[in-house]
């Protein structure tokens, strides 16, 4: 049977750019129920949608499969996805963007203190510390963890330096 001749702006290659390439399973399926409905409506003949039925059992390409539903009302068309520059959204279904806050940098007395705390240099790490927590405070950064870490610390390695210092001044007397 000769299929209907698509019409000029419902052309294979015009209204299907991708009409040469080669239809999946799925796609076959699809064209098989637009034609099942044509078929329950009355539109083919019971020896039509056999030959029709056959036909798209064998298409290769997506514009065979077009070929074939060219002449019925649009079902479940065979065309593939479009891609993302075909695409036409409206403006209306576009999420609002999403603006993420700039990182805030970390504060570099913070991490001075941290590292000289686990040098064991206790008074230099109390005192990048203190001078830590202030800037941070003035400049919003992060680090706040690392600076009270490091004082911490610091004034336990102070405590243990001044006790070690008593010992040694009391043992040696």
């Amino acid at each position: 049977m000769q299929y209907p001749p698509m019409p000029p702006a419902a052309a294979p290659q015009a209204a299907m750019p991708q009409a040469a390439m080669r239809a999946a399973t799925a796609d076959r399926e699809r064209t098989v129920d637009v034609l099942k409905a044509a078929f329950a409506e009355g539109r083919l003949s019971a020896a039509e949608y056999g030959e029709r039925f056959e036909a798209a059992s064998g298409a290769q390409t997506y514009g065979q499969l077009a070929r074939l539903v060219a002449d019925l009302p649009a079902g479940p068309m065979v065309a593939p996805q479009m891609t993302a520059p075909q695409m036409v959204v409206p403006a209306t279904f576009l999420p609002p963007p999403v603006m993420m806050p700039p990182p805030r940098p970390t504060n570099a007395a913070a991490v001075a203190s941290l590292v000289l705390s686990l040098l064991g240099m206790g008074a230099p790490a109390v005192v990048a510390g203190h001078i830590a927590k202030n800037q941070i405070a003035r400049r919003n950064e992060d680090g706040d963890g690392m600076a009270t870490f490091g004082l911490v610390l610091g004034y336990v390695e102070c405590f243990f330096w001044t006790l070690l210092m008593f010992a040694v001044v009391a043992g040696g007397a």
